[in-house]
């Protein structure tokens, strides 16, 4: 009696099998959640200074527009400091990166 089967681990029948490991995905999520948050921080650097510039003299305005820049700038070190924290996991746990 002959079976006949199918390997789906195998990449070239099952697409899917490309990401059979959560470091696989983590190499495709990473670079784009990088790229997102960094369009994030343009983004919000643009609305800042332009809130900044149509504050004119009044100080709440002012103060509205220094605090949506330095939010901006808090962002962008959070982003950093947790992509050093999983470079620093995949450098222990000798993870493939593509960084």
């Amino acid at each position: 009696m002959n079976v006949y089967a199918i390997d789906f681990s195998d990449p070239t029948v099952n697409p899917l099998a490309k990401f059979a490991k959560v470091a696989d995905l983590m190499n495709i999520f990473l670079p784009l959640l990088i790229i997102g948050a960094a369009f994030i921080l343009l983004v919000m650097l643009l609305y800042g200074g332009y809130l900044r510039i149509i504050a004119g003299d009044s100080p709440e305005n002012v103060a509205k527009a220094q605090k949506t820049m330095t939010f901006a700038i808090l962002g962008l070190i959070v982003v950093i400091i947790a992509f050093v924290i999983v470079k620093l996991i995949t450098v222990i746990f000798g993870i493939s990166s593509p960084f």
